[in-house]
């Protein structure tokens, strides 16, 4: 059976059938991913956030944890990402007019990069957050997940075109 599928394909074998790439002769390098998203909120879930109310306690902090937590568990929910050691991970909530901002940075020292660890990690912030502020907003709108910056790898540094 050859490396992968004869469109070129990394992720499908020589027969289509999807399968997880072999990266272990691939260089151990410092890895860096950082992504970014939206909870829009109604006005009144961002004044409750704004000013320490929201029933169910610290919205801000939950979504911070359930973002590292994210992180740490992306290849049980991600079927093709590779299980890699997860270095460090920060996670930015920020309330804003329309919402919440979250933004996240993943490192590892490792032979595949974070970016689905990162993309994860903001997802499951966002989670978080719908979780503890749907009793006030249960219309709350998950938006705008993405991959800004990556470093490391064969590829480099990679930005979002701005």
């Amino acid at each position: 059976m050859s490396d992968s599928h004869p469109s070129g394909f990394t992720h499908l074998d020589s027969t289509g059938a999807a399968r997880m790439v072999d990266v272990s002769a691939k260089e151990v390098t410092a890895r860096t991913a950082t992504a970014t998203g939206r909870v829009l909120l109604a006005a009144d879930a961002v004044a409750a956030l704004r000013a320490g109310e929201v029933p169910k306690g610290d919205a801000l902090a939950v979504a911070r944890l359930a973002g590292i937590q994210g992180a740490k568990r992306t290849p049980d929910l991600v079927p093709l990402c590779h299980p890699i050691a997860v270095h460090g991970v920060d996670v930015a909530v920020e309330v804003v007019d329309e919402g919440v901002a979250i933004t996240a940075t993943v490192r590892t020292a490792d032979r595949t990069g974070v970016e689905m660890e990162a993309l994860t990690c903001v997802m499951t912030a966002a989670l978080g957050l719908v979780d503890m502020v749907k009793a006030i907003d249960p219309a709350a709108v998950v938006t705008d997940v993405r991959v800004e910056e990556k470093t490391g790898g064969r590829t480099g540094h990679w930005a979002r075109p701005r």
